[in-house]
Protein backbone atom coordinates (compact mmCIF):
# COMPACT_ATOMS: atom_id res chain seq x y z
CA UNK A 1 0.00 0.00 0.00
CA UNK A 2 2.89 2.35 0.64
CA UNK A 3 3.78 2.32 -3.05
CA UNK A 4 0.28 3.57 -3.75
CA UNK A 5 0.70 6.40 -1.28
CA UNK A 6 3.99 7.47 -2.86
CA UNK A 7 2.63 8.25 -6.30
CA UNK A 8 -0.98 9.13 -5.54
CA UNK A 9 -0.69 12.81 -6.31
CA UNK A 10 1.31 12.21 -9.48
CA UNK A 11 -1.31 9.72 -10.68
CA UNK A 12 -4.20 12.07 -9.98
CA UNK A 13 -2.68 15.07 -11.67
CA UNK A 14 -1.41 13.04 -14.62
CA UNK A 15 -4.92 11.70 -15.06
CA UNK A 16 -6.30 15.22 -14.91
CA UNK A 17 -3.97 16.59 -17.54
CA UNK A 18 -4.30 13.67 -19.95
CA UNK A 19 -7.98 12.93 -19.34
CA UNK A 20 -9.28 16.46 -19.96
CA UNK A 21 -7.97 19.43 -21.90
CA UNK A 22 -8.01 23.09 -20.95
CA UNK A 23 -7.29 22.85 -17.23
CA UNK A 24 -3.52 23.21 -17.39
CA UNK A 25 -1.11 24.73 -19.87
CA UNK A 26 1.78 22.61 -21.12
CA UNK A 27 4.43 24.63 -19.31
CA UNK A 28 2.83 23.99 -15.92
CA UNK A 29 2.57 20.20 -16.15
CA UNK A 30 6.20 19.61 -15.19
CA UNK A 31 5.78 21.74 -12.06
CA UNK A 32 2.80 19.96 -10.55
CA UNK A 33 2.93 19.41 -6.80
CA UNK A 34 0.27 19.63 -4.09
CA UNK A 35 1.68 22.80 -2.59
CA UNK A 36 1.58 24.78 -5.83
CA UNK A 37 -1.58 23.26 -7.30
CA UNK A 38 -4.06 23.17 -4.42
CA UNK A 39 -3.94 26.92 -3.90
CA UNK A 40 -7.14 28.02 -5.65
CA UNK A 41 -10.48 26.77 -6.85
CA UNK A 42 -8.93 26.06 -10.25
CA UNK A 43 -6.30 23.87 -8.62
CA UNK A 44 -8.99 21.80 -6.91
CA UNK A 45 -10.90 21.57 -10.18
CA UNK A 46 -7.74 20.04 -11.68
CA UNK A 47 -7.36 17.62 -8.77
CA UNK A 48 -10.99 16.50 -8.90
CA UNK A 49 -10.78 16.07 -12.66
CA UNK A 50 -8.03 13.59 -11.87
CA UNK A 51 -10.44 11.70 -9.60
CA UNK A 52 -12.91 11.26 -12.44
CA UNK A 53 -10.13 9.98 -14.68
CA UNK A 54 -8.78 7.49 -12.14
CA UNK A 55 -12.34 6.23 -11.54
CA UNK A 56 -12.75 5.74 -15.27
CA UNK A 57 -9.46 3.87 -15.53
CA UNK A 58 -11.03 0.91 -13.71
CA UNK A 59 -11.99 -0.12 -17.25
CA UNK A 60 -8.52 0.40 -18.71
CA UNK A 61 -6.40 -2.54 -19.80
CA UNK A 62 -3.01 -1.59 -21.23
CA UNK A 63 -2.55 1.89 -19.82
CA UNK A 64 -2.71 4.48 -22.60
CA UNK A 65 -2.06 8.05 -21.52
CA UNK A 66 -0.75 6.98 -18.15
CA UNK A 67 -4.00 5.37 -17.03
CA UNK A 68 -3.87 3.02 -14.09
CA UNK A 69 -3.28 -0.20 -16.00
CA UNK A 70 -4.40 -3.76 -15.35
CA UNK A 71 -1.93 -5.15 -17.93
CA UNK A 72 -4.30 -7.83 -19.13
CA UNK A 73 -7.15 -8.24 -21.58
CA UNK A 74 -10.67 -7.40 -20.42
CA UNK A 75 -9.95 -6.95 -16.74
CA UNK A 76 -13.59 -6.05 -16.07
CA UNK A 77 -14.65 -9.53 -17.23
CA UNK A 78 -13.38 -10.93 -13.93
CA UNK A 79 -16.42 -9.30 -12.30
CA UNK A 80 -18.71 -11.28 -14.63
CA UNK A 81 -16.96 -14.65 -14.87
CA UNK A 82 -17.49 -17.25 -12.12
CA UNK A 83 -20.99 -15.94 -11.48
CA UNK A 84 -24.36 -17.18 -12.73
CA UNK A 85 -24.35 -15.46 -16.13
CA UNK A 86 -21.23 -16.34 -18.19
CA UNK A 87 -18.53 -18.97 -18.64
CA UNK A 88 -15.08 -18.76 -20.19
CA UNK A 89 -15.25 -19.79 -23.83
CA UNK A 90 -12.64 -21.56 -25.93
CA UNK A 91 -11.54 -18.11 -27.13
CA UNK A 92 -10.21 -17.59 -23.64
CA UNK A 93 -7.51 -15.22 -22.54
CA UNK A 94 -5.18 -16.74 -19.95
CA UNK A 95 -5.65 -13.80 -17.60
CA UNK A 96 -9.29 -14.82 -17.05
CA UNK A 97 -8.69 -18.52 -16.48
CA UNK A 98 -7.90 -18.40 -12.72
CA UNK A 99 -11.17 -16.53 -12.16
CA UNK A 100 -13.15 -18.78 -14.47
CA UNK A 101 -12.12 -21.91 -12.53
CA UNK A 102 -11.73 -20.21 -9.11
CA UNK A 103 -8.02 -20.93 -8.75
CA UNK A 104 -6.92 -17.34 -8.21
CA UNK A 105 -4.15 -16.80 -5.67
CA UNK A 106 -2.76 -13.75 -3.86
CA UNK A 107 -0.38 -13.29 -6.81
CA UNK A 108 -2.88 -13.67 -9.67
CA UNK A 109 -3.13 -10.83 -12.19
CA UNK A 110 -5.92 -8.32 -11.36
CA UNK A 111 -5.96 -9.30 -7.66
CA UNK A 112 -3.40 -6.59 -7.02
CA UNK A 113 -4.45 -4.14 -9.72
CA UNK A 114 -7.99 -3.77 -8.36
CA UNK A 115 -6.55 -3.17 -4.90
CA UNK A 116 -4.04 -0.64 -6.25
CA UNK A 117 -6.63 1.12 -8.39
CA UNK A 118 -8.97 1.48 -5.41
CA UNK A 119 -6.32 2.88 -3.08
CA UNK A 120 -4.96 5.19 -5.78
CA UNK A 121 -8.41 6.73 -6.02
CA UNK A 122 -8.83 6.81 -2.23
CA UNK A 123 -5.51 8.49 -1.62
CA UNK A 124 -6.03 10.98 -4.43
CA UNK A 125 -9.34 11.87 -2.81
CA UNK A 126 -7.62 12.17 0.56
CA UNK A 127 -5.09 14.55 -1.00
CA UNK A 128 -7.92 16.82 -2.12
CA UNK A 129 -9.50 16.67 1.35
CA UNK A 130 -6.22 17.38 3.15
CA UNK A 131 -5.33 20.43 1.08
CA UNK A 132 -8.88 21.77 1.01
CA UNK A 133 -8.61 22.25 4.77
CA UNK A 134 -5.42 24.28 4.29
CA UNK A 135 -6.56 26.43 1.38
CA UNK A 136 -8.17 29.83 1.99
CA UNK A 137 -8.27 31.07 -1.60
CA UNK A 138 -11.68 30.07 -2.98
CA UNK A 139 -13.51 31.70 -5.88
CA UNK A 140 -16.92 31.15 -4.29
CA UNK A 141 -18.01 30.39 -0.70
CA UNK A 142 -19.36 26.96 -1.66
CA UNK A 143 -16.25 25.75 -3.51
CA UNK A 144 -14.60 24.09 -0.53
CA UNK A 145 -17.64 21.96 0.30
CA UNK A 146 -18.18 21.13 -3.38
CA UNK A 147 -14.69 19.76 -3.99
CA UNK A 148 -14.75 17.93 -0.67
CA UNK A 149 -18.06 16.38 -1.73
CA UNK A 150 -16.56 15.13 -5.00
CA UNK A 151 -13.55 13.73 -3.15
CA UNK A 152 -15.69 11.98 -0.55
CA UNK A 153 -17.94 10.49 -3.23
CA UNK A 154 -14.95 8.98 -5.00
CA UNK A 155 -13.46 7.71 -1.75
CA UNK A 156 -16.70 5.86 -1.03
CA UNK A 157 -16.88 4.67 -4.64
CA UNK A 158 -13.40 3.14 -4.40
CA UNK A 159 -14.15 1.47 -1.07
CA UNK A 160 -17.22 -0.06 -2.72
CA UNK A 161 -14.94 -2.27 -4.82
CA UNK A 162 -12.67 -3.06 -1.88
CA UNK A 163 -15.39 -4.30 0.48
CA UNK A 164 -17.08 -6.37 -2.23
CA UNK A 165 -13.84 -7.97 -3.39
CA UNK A 166 -11.76 -8.28 -0.20
CA UNK A 167 -14.07 -7.76 2.79
CA UNK A 168 -12.26 -6.12 5.71
CA UNK A 169 -9.79 -3.54 4.36
CA UNK A 170 -7.79 -0.67 5.88
CA UNK A 171 -9.80 2.52 6.24
CA UNK A 172 -7.47 5.37 5.26
CA UNK A 173 -8.81 8.90 5.57
CA UNK A 174 -5.66 10.97 5.28
CA UNK A 175 -2.27 10.89 3.60
CA UNK A 176 0.18 9.01 5.80
CA UNK A 177 3.28 11.07 6.57
CA UNK A 178 5.68 9.43 7.10
CA UNK A 179 4.65 6.25 5.30
CA UNK A 180 3.54 3.50 7.64
CA UNK A 181 4.16 -0.23 7.48
CA UNK A 182 1.59 -1.39 10.00
CA UNK A 183 -1.85 -1.10 8.42
CA UNK A 184 -4.59 -3.24 9.92
CA UNK A 185 -7.81 -4.49 8.39
CA UNK A 186 -10.82 -2.40 9.38
CA UNK A 187 -14.01 -4.46 9.84
CA UNK A 188 -16.28 -4.24 6.82
CA UNK A 189 -19.19 -2.89 8.88
CA UNK A 190 -17.04 0.00 10.08
CA UNK A 191 -15.84 0.77 6.56
CA UNK A 192 -19.45 0.81 5.37
CA UNK A 193 -20.31 3.33 8.10
CA UNK A 194 -17.51 5.61 6.87
CA UNK A 195 -18.73 5.21 3.29
CA UNK A 196 -22.24 6.17 4.35
CA UNK A 197 -20.91 9.29 6.07
CA UNK A 198 -18.97 10.22 2.93
CA UNK A 199 -21.97 9.74 0.66
CA UNK A 200 -24.31 11.67 2.93
CA UNK A 201 -21.85 14.57 2.89
CA UNK A 202 -21.58 14.29 -0.89
CA UNK A 203 -25.36 14.26 -1.31
CA UNK A 204 -25.67 17.36 0.87
CA UNK A 205 -23.03 19.34 -1.01
CA UNK A 206 -23.10 18.27 -4.67
CA UNK A 207 -25.29 20.16 -7.17
CA UNK A 208 -28.97 19.36 -7.10
CA UNK A 209 -29.96 20.09 -10.70
CA UNK A 210 -28.35 17.73 -13.24
CA UNK A 211 -29.17 20.19 -16.04
CA UNK A 212 -26.78 22.71 -14.48
CA UNK A 213 -23.65 20.52 -14.55
CA UNK A 214 -21.45 19.41 -17.41
CA UNK A 215 -21.95 15.88 -18.79
CA UNK A 216 -20.24 13.35 -16.56
CA UNK A 217 -20.15 15.56 -13.48
CA UNK A 218 -21.60 14.31 -10.22
CA UNK A 219 -24.81 15.51 -8.62
CA UNK A 220 -26.37 14.76 -5.27
CA UNK A 221 -28.46 12.08 -7.00
CA UNK A 222 -25.44 10.02 -8.02
CA UNK A 223 -24.35 10.09 -4.38
CA UNK A 224 -27.85 9.20 -3.20
CA UNK A 225 -28.15 6.30 -5.65
CA UNK A 226 -24.85 4.85 -4.42
CA UNK A 227 -25.91 5.54 -0.83
CA UNK A 228 -28.98 3.35 -1.36
CA UNK A 229 -26.74 0.50 -2.51
CA UNK A 230 -24.37 0.86 0.44
CA UNK A 231 -27.28 0.94 2.89
CA UNK A 232 -28.40 -2.37 1.33
CA UNK A 233 -24.91 -3.77 1.79
CA UNK A 234 -25.10 -2.72 5.46
CA UNK A 235 -28.57 -4.24 5.89
CA UNK A 236 -30.17 -0.88 6.68
CA UNK A 237 -33.20 -1.47 4.49
CA UNK A 238 -35.39 1.46 5.53
CA UNK A 239 -32.54 3.90 4.90
CA UNK A 240 -31.91 2.21 1.54
CA UNK A 241 -35.59 2.51 0.66
CA UNK A 242 -35.62 6.20 1.51
CA UNK A 243 -32.45 6.95 -0.47
CA UNK A 244 -33.66 5.13 -3.57
CA UNK A 245 -37.08 6.77 -3.32
CA UNK A 246 -35.45 10.20 -2.97
CA UNK A 247 -33.75 9.72 -6.35
CA UNK A 248 -36.93 8.45 -7.99
CA UNK A 249 -39.02 11.28 -6.54
CA UNK A 250 -36.49 14.03 -7.24
CA UNK A 251 -38.32 15.10 -10.39
CA UNK A 252 -35.15 15.11 -12.46
CA UNK A 253 -35.18 11.55 -13.82
CA UNK A 254 -37.57 9.24 -15.62
CA UNK A 255 -37.40 5.93 -17.42
CA UNK A 256 -37.14 6.43 -21.17
CA UNK A 257 -40.44 5.03 -22.35
CA UNK A 258 -40.39 6.71 -25.78
CA UNK A 259 -37.93 6.69 -28.65
CA UNK A 260 -35.25 9.39 -28.41
CA UNK A 261 -31.84 10.50 -29.54
CA UNK A 262 -29.58 9.91 -32.50
CA UNK A 263 -31.45 6.99 -34.11
CA UNK A 264 -35.06 7.53 -33.06
CA UNK A 265 -36.14 7.70 -36.71
CA UNK A 266 -34.61 4.28 -37.43
CA UNK A 267 -36.04 0.89 -36.53
CA UNK A 268 -35.56 0.10 -32.87
CA UNK A 269 -37.13 0.59 -29.45
CA UNK A 270 -36.69 2.83 -26.45
CA UNK A 271 -34.45 0.35 -24.58
CA UNK A 272 -32.10 0.09 -27.56
CA UNK A 273 -31.94 3.90 -27.76
CA UNK A 274 -30.27 4.03 -24.33
CA UNK A 275 -27.16 2.40 -25.79
CA UNK A 276 -26.88 4.20 -29.13
CA UNK A 277 -23.74 6.31 -29.45
CA UNK A 278 -24.23 9.88 -28.14
CA UNK A 279 -27.46 8.94 -26.30
CA UNK A 280 -26.03 8.47 -22.82
CA UNK A 281 -26.01 12.04 -21.48
CA UNK A 282 -28.93 14.32 -20.66
CA UNK A 283 -27.96 16.54 -23.56
CA UNK A 284 -29.34 13.80 -25.86
CA UNK A 285 -32.69 13.85 -24.07
CA UNK A 286 -31.81 10.85 -21.90
CA UNK A 287 -33.47 11.50 -18.54
CA UNK A 288 -32.69 8.03 -17.20
CA UNK A 289 -28.95 8.49 -16.71
CA UNK A 290 -27.87 9.55 -13.23
CA UNK A 291 -24.09 9.40 -13.70
CA UNK A 292 -22.32 8.87 -17.02
CA UNK A 293 -18.61 8.14 -17.36
CA UNK A 294 -17.15 9.97 -20.34
CA UNK A 295 -15.53 7.61 -22.87
CA UNK A 296 -16.67 9.38 -26.04
CA UNK A 297 -15.14 8.19 -29.31
CA UNK A 298 -11.95 10.00 -30.40
CA UNK A 299 -12.72 13.05 -28.29
CA UNK A 300 -10.23 15.05 -26.28
CA UNK A 301 -10.88 14.15 -22.69
CA UNK A 302 -12.65 10.94 -23.65
CA UNK A 303 -11.56 7.32 -23.77
CA UNK A 304 -8.39 5.68 -25.03
CA UNK A 305 -8.11 2.57 -27.25
CA UNK A 306 -7.79 0.37 -24.16
CA UNK A 307 -10.64 1.87 -22.15
CA UNK A 308 -13.86 -0.02 -21.53
CA UNK A 309 -13.47 -3.31 -23.35
CA UNK A 310 -16.99 -4.38 -22.38
CA UNK A 311 -17.88 -4.40 -26.07
CA UNK A 312 -15.13 -6.89 -26.78
CA UNK A 313 -16.00 -9.04 -23.78
CA UNK A 314 -19.62 -9.52 -24.81
CA UNK A 315 -19.13 -9.67 -28.56
CA UNK A 316 -18.52 -13.11 -30.13
CA UNK A 317 -15.59 -13.84 -32.42
CA UNK A 318 -17.96 -14.27 -35.35
CA UNK A 319 -15.18 -13.24 -37.75
CA UNK A 320 -13.33 -16.46 -36.89
CA UNK A 321 -15.95 -18.23 -39.04
CA UNK A 322 -14.30 -16.63 -42.02
CA UNK A 323 -16.29 -18.48 -44.64
CA UNK A 324 -19.34 -16.51 -43.49
CA UNK A 325 -18.20 -13.36 -41.70
CA UNK A 326 -15.88 -10.41 -41.86
CA UNK A 327 -15.58 -7.77 -39.15
CA UNK A 328 -18.46 -5.33 -39.40
CA UNK A 329 -19.75 -2.32 -37.48
CA UNK A 330 -23.24 -3.78 -37.90
CA UNK A 331 -22.12 -6.79 -35.85
CA UNK A 332 -20.36 -4.75 -33.21
CA UNK A 333 -16.80 -4.67 -34.47
CA UNK A 334 -14.14 -7.14 -33.42
CA UNK A 335 -15.37 -9.09 -30.43
CA UNK A 336 -13.14 -11.30 -28.31
CA UNK A 337 -15.81 -13.74 -27.20
CA UNK A 338 -13.77 -14.67 -24.12
CA UNK A 339 -16.92 -14.89 -22.02
CA UNK A 340 -20.10 -16.48 -23.32
CA UNK A 341 -23.59 -16.43 -21.75
CA UNK A 342 -25.05 -19.47 -20.08
CA UNK A 343 -28.01 -20.86 -21.97
CA UNK A 344 -30.27 -21.02 -18.91
CA UNK A 345 -30.95 -17.27 -18.91
CA UNK A 346 -30.30 -16.15 -22.48
CA UNK A 347 -32.14 -19.05 -24.09
CA UNK A 348 -31.50 -21.09 -27.22
CA UNK A 349 -34.53 -20.10 -29.29
CA UNK A 350 -33.79 -19.56 -32.99
CA UNK A 351 -30.40 -21.22 -32.62
CA UNK A 352 -29.15 -24.72 -33.28
CA UNK A 353 -27.84 -25.13 -29.74
CA UNK A 354 -29.03 -27.65 -27.16
CA UNK A 355 -30.83 -26.15 -24.13
CA UNK A 356 -29.30 -26.79 -20.72
CA UNK A 357 -31.11 -29.84 -19.30
CA UNK A 358 -33.23 -29.12 -16.24
CA UNK A 359 -32.92 -25.35 -16.61
CA UNK A 360 -35.25 -22.80 -18.24
CA UNK A 361 -34.64 -21.90 -21.86
CA UNK A 362 -34.28 -18.22 -21.23
CA UNK A 363 -35.79 -15.82 -18.71
CA UNK A 364 -37.49 -13.34 -21.05
CA UNK A 365 -41.21 -13.01 -21.73
CA UNK A 366 -42.15 -13.15 -25.39
CA UNK A 367 -43.20 -9.48 -25.23
CA UNK A 368 -40.10 -8.21 -23.39
CA UNK A 369 -38.41 -5.64 -25.65
CA UNK A 370 -35.12 -6.19 -23.83
CA UNK A 371 -35.03 -9.46 -25.76
CA UNK A 372 -36.04 -7.93 -29.09
CA UNK A 373 -33.98 -8.18 -32.26
CA UNK A 374 -32.71 -4.69 -31.50
CA UNK A 375 -31.30 -5.68 -28.10
CA UNK A 376 -30.09 -9.25 -28.63
CA UNK A 377 -28.64 -10.50 -31.86
CA UNK A 378 -29.83 -14.07 -32.21
CA UNK A 379 -29.96 -14.40 -35.96
CA UNK A 380 -26.56 -14.20 -37.63
CA UNK A 381 -26.52 -13.75 -41.40
CA UNK A 382 -23.39 -14.10 -43.49
CA UNK A 383 -21.94 -10.74 -44.54
CA UNK A 384 -19.44 -11.86 -47.18
CA UNK A 385 -20.36 -11.81 -50.85
CA UNK A 386 -20.15 -15.54 -51.54
CA UNK A 387 -22.77 -16.45 -48.95
CA UNK A 388 -24.31 -13.05 -48.11
CA UNK A 389 -27.64 -13.28 -46.28
CA UNK A 390 -27.30 -16.98 -45.49
CA UNK A 391 -28.31 -17.79 -41.90
CA UNK A 392 -25.50 -19.28 -39.84
CA UNK A 393 -26.72 -21.60 -37.09
CA UNK A 394 -25.39 -21.10 -33.56
CA UNK A 395 -24.14 -24.60 -32.86
CA UNK A 396 -23.05 -25.85 -29.46
CA UNK A 397 -19.47 -25.85 -30.69
CA UNK A 398 -19.60 -22.28 -31.97
CA UNK A 399 -21.13 -21.21 -28.63
CA UNK A 400 -18.54 -23.06 -26.56
CA UNK A 401 -15.70 -21.69 -28.70
CA UNK A 402 -16.94 -18.11 -28.28
CA UNK A 403 -17.40 -17.72 -32.02
CA UNK A 404 -21.17 -17.32 -32.15
CA UNK A 405 -23.88 -16.96 -29.52
CA UNK A 406 -26.87 -14.69 -28.81
CA UNK A 407 -25.20 -11.38 -27.98
CA UNK A 408 -26.47 -8.20 -26.28
CA UNK A 409 -26.39 -5.39 -28.82
CA UNK A 410 -26.08 -2.80 -26.04
CA UNK A 411 -22.34 -3.39 -26.45
CA UNK A 412 -22.23 -3.42 -30.24
CA UNK A 413 -20.03 -0.52 -31.23
CA UNK A 414 -17.54 0.17 -33.98
CA UNK A 415 -16.80 2.82 -36.54
CA UNK A 416 -16.26 1.77 -40.12
CA UNK A 417 -12.90 3.58 -40.16
CA UNK A 418 -11.70 1.63 -37.11
CA UNK A 419 -13.37 -1.78 -37.13
CA UNK A 420 -10.67 -3.53 -35.11
CA UNK A 421 -10.47 -0.87 -32.41
CA UNK A 422 -10.20 -2.10 -28.88
CA UNK A 423 -12.19 0.17 -26.60
CA UNK A 424 -15.80 1.22 -27.04
CA UNK A 425 -15.18 4.97 -26.90
CA UNK A 426 -18.82 5.41 -25.99
CA UNK A 427 -19.92 7.15 -22.81
CA UNK A 428 -20.94 4.63 -20.16
CA UNK A 429 -24.06 4.97 -18.02
CA UNK A 430 -22.69 4.04 -14.61
CA UNK A 431 -25.90 4.71 -12.68
CA UNK A 432 -29.33 4.87 -14.30
CA UNK A 433 -32.82 5.09 -12.92
CA UNK A 434 -33.88 1.56 -13.85
CA UNK A 435 -31.29 0.27 -11.39
CA UNK A 436 -32.53 2.69 -8.73
CA UNK A 437 -35.96 1.06 -9.00
CA UNK A 438 -34.36 -2.37 -8.61
CA UNK A 439 -32.42 -1.14 -5.55
CA UNK A 440 -35.74 0.08 -4.19
CA UNK A 441 -37.21 -3.38 -4.75
CA UNK A 442 -34.25 -4.92 -2.94
CA UNK A 443 -34.86 -2.61 0.02
CA UNK A 444 -38.53 -3.59 0.14
CA UNK A 445 -37.55 -7.26 0.10
CA UNK A 446 -35.31 -6.57 3.08
CA UNK A 447 -38.34 -5.03 4.79
CA UNK A 448 -40.46 -8.11 3.93
CA UNK A 449 -42.73 -5.91 1.82
CA UNK A 450 -43.16 -8.02 -1.31
CA UNK A 451 -46.09 -5.96 -2.52
CA UNK A 452 -44.08 -2.76 -2.90
CA UNK A 453 -41.05 -4.73 -4.11
CA UNK A 454 -43.18 -6.10 -6.93
CA UNK A 455 -44.46 -2.61 -7.75
CA UNK A 456 -40.90 -1.30 -8.08
CA UNK A 457 -39.90 -4.19 -10.36
CA UNK A 458 -43.06 -3.79 -12.40
CA UNK A 459 -42.21 -0.16 -13.12
CA UNK A 460 -39.10 -1.41 -14.90
CA UNK A 461 -40.94 -4.31 -16.54
CA UNK A 462 -43.68 -1.99 -17.78
CA UNK A 463 -41.16 -0.02 -19.83
CA UNK A 464 -39.91 -3.34 -21.20
CA UNK A 465 -43.48 -4.42 -22.06
CA UNK A 466 -43.01 -7.54 -19.94
CA UNK A 467 -45.92 -8.97 -17.99
CA UNK A 468 -46.36 -7.79 -14.41
CA UNK A 469 -45.24 -10.02 -11.56
CA UNK A 470 -47.20 -10.51 -8.36
CA UNK A 471 -46.22 -10.07 -4.75
CA UNK A 472 -46.48 -13.84 -4.33
CA UNK A 473 -43.82 -14.32 -7.04
CA UNK A 474 -41.53 -11.64 -5.67
CA UNK A 475 -38.32 -12.91 -4.06
CA UNK A 476 -34.60 -12.34 -4.34
CA UNK A 477 -34.14 -14.83 -7.16
CA UNK A 478 -36.75 -13.07 -9.26
CA UNK A 479 -35.04 -9.75 -8.56
CA UNK A 480 -31.64 -11.15 -9.52
CA UNK A 481 -33.13 -12.46 -12.76
CA UNK A 482 -34.64 -9.04 -13.41
CA UNK A 483 -31.23 -7.43 -12.95
CA UNK A 484 -29.92 -9.74 -15.67
CA UNK A 485 -32.72 -8.74 -18.04
CA UNK A 486 -32.17 -5.04 -17.42
CA UNK A 487 -28.52 -4.62 -16.46
CA UNK A 488 -26.54 -7.55 -17.83
CA UNK A 489 -22.99 -6.42 -18.58
CA UNK A 490 -23.62 -3.00 -17.04
CA UNK A 491 -23.57 -4.13 -13.44
CA UNK A 492 -20.70 -5.95 -11.80
CA UNK A 493 -22.52 -9.25 -11.34
CA UNK A 494 -20.08 -10.42 -8.67
CA UNK A 495 -20.83 -7.31 -6.59
CA UNK A 496 -24.57 -7.88 -6.84
CA UNK A 497 -24.39 -11.53 -5.81
CA UNK A 498 -22.04 -10.79 -2.90
CA UNK A 499 -24.21 -7.93 -1.63
CA UNK A 500 -27.39 -10.02 -1.71
CA UNK A 501 -25.70 -13.03 -0.07
CA UNK A 502 -26.55 -15.19 -3.09
CA UNK A 503 -23.13 -15.70 -4.64
CA UNK A 504 -22.57 -19.34 -3.70
CA UNK A 505 -26.21 -20.35 -4.12
CA UNK A 506 -26.56 -18.89 -7.62
CA UNK A 507 -23.21 -20.22 -8.83
CA UNK A 508 -24.10 -23.71 -7.57
CA UNK A 509 -27.46 -23.67 -9.30
CA UNK A 510 -26.67 -21.96 -12.59
CA UNK A 511 -22.95 -22.16 -13.30
CA UNK A 512 -22.49 -25.68 -14.67
CA UNK A 513 -18.71 -25.23 -14.74
CA UNK A 514 -18.32 -24.38 -11.05
CA UNK A 515 -21.35 -25.91 -9.36
CA UNK A 516 -19.26 -28.60 -7.64
CA UNK A 517 -16.29 -26.33 -6.94
CA UNK A 518 -17.59 -23.09 -5.45
CA UNK A 519 -17.77 -22.63 -1.69
CA UNK A 520 -18.23 -19.74 0.73
CA UNK A 521 -14.62 -18.55 0.66
CA UNK A 522 -14.85 -17.83 -3.07
CA UNK A 523 -17.21 -14.93 -2.37
CA UNK A 524 -14.08 -12.91 -1.53
CA UNK A 525 -10.80 -12.54 -3.34
CA UNK A 526 -7.47 -13.08 -1.59
CA UNK A 527 -5.52 -10.12 -0.23
CA UNK A 528 -2.66 -9.40 -2.68
CA UNK A 529 0.64 -10.97 -1.65
CA UNK A 530 2.57 -7.76 -2.31
CA UNK A 531 0.38 -5.85 0.13
CA UNK A 532 0.85 -8.36 2.94
CA UNK A 533 4.59 -8.54 2.31
CA UNK A 534 4.98 -4.74 2.38
CA UNK A 535 3.06 -4.41 5.65
CA UNK A 536 6.02 -5.84 7.53
CA UNK A 537 5.56 -4.21 10.94
CA UNK A 538 2.33 -6.05 11.79
CA UNK A 539 0.60 -9.19 10.56
CA UNK A 540 -1.96 -8.53 7.84
CA UNK A 541 -4.39 -11.48 7.86
CA UNK A 542 -5.26 -13.28 4.64
CA UNK A 543 -8.86 -14.10 3.72
CA UNK A 544 -9.91 -17.67 4.62
CA UNK A 545 -9.21 -20.35 2.03
CA UNK A 546 -6.20 -18.62 0.47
Amino acid sequence: MNNILRYTFIAALTAATTGCSGFLDEDLKSQLAPDNTYTSSMGFEVGCTGLYSIARSEYNTWGENGAFMHNGACAYAVQQIATDIVFQSGAKDGSLTPYANLTMTPSTLFIESYWNWSYALINSANEVLLYSEKNTNWDYPGDKAHYQAEARFFRAYAYRSLVYLYGDVPWVETIQQPFVLNFTRTPKAEVLDHMIDDLKFAADNLPDNPDEVKPGKLTKWAATHLLAEIYLCKGEYENARKAAQDVISSGYFSLMNQRFGAEKAKNGDCFHDLFVENNQNRTSGNLESIWVMQFEYKTTGGGTPSDDWTRREWGPQYHSINQFFTISSEYGGRGLGQIAPFKWWIGTKNTNATPDPGLPDGIFDDTDIRNSEYNFKREWLSNIDATRGQRVAITDKYWADGWLFPAPTKFFFAHDDDLTSTGSYRDRMKFRLAETYLLLAEAYLGLNDTDNAAKAVNTVRSRAKAKSITAAEMDMDLLLDERIRELVGEESRRFTLVRTGKYVDRVRRFNTVLSNIVDEHHALWPIPKTIRDANRDVEFPQNPGY
